[in-house]
């Protein structure tokens, strides 16, 4: 499966990028190719393309806070939760995201 997201959190340091790390290591090891942008308070990081997004399979959206472009996941199944169940539950939540998509 092709995925993308966004990580976010209120201050935009800490549990953005713990959220990015783990998302990517759960959808790694279950064979998923993902790629997750990193919103916050230096700004985004690591932006989706064009191309990525069109390819994707389905976006995640791991935020505490409202993202900025978020109109470019249009037509695209996008699952939407908290920093912190991505970061207390990796594996459990790609199995869920698993589930949605079956």
């Amino acid at each position: 499966m092709n995925i993308v997201g966004v990580a976010a959190c209120t201050a935009g340091i800490a549990h953005t990028y713990i959220a990015k790390e783990k998302l990517v290591n759960a959808a790694k090891v279950r064979g998923h190719n993902i790629h997750i942008e990193t919103q916050g308070t230096i700004g985004t990081e690591d932006a989706l393309t064009e191309d990525e997004i069109k390819n994707a399979d389905c976006a995640i959206i791991a935020a505490d806070i409202k993202i900025s472009g978020k109109e470019r996941f249009k037509g695209l199944k996008t699952i939407e939760v908290p920093t912190e169940m991505v970061i207390k539950s990796p594996n459990r939540f790609m199995e869920k995201v698993e589930e949605i998509m079956k």
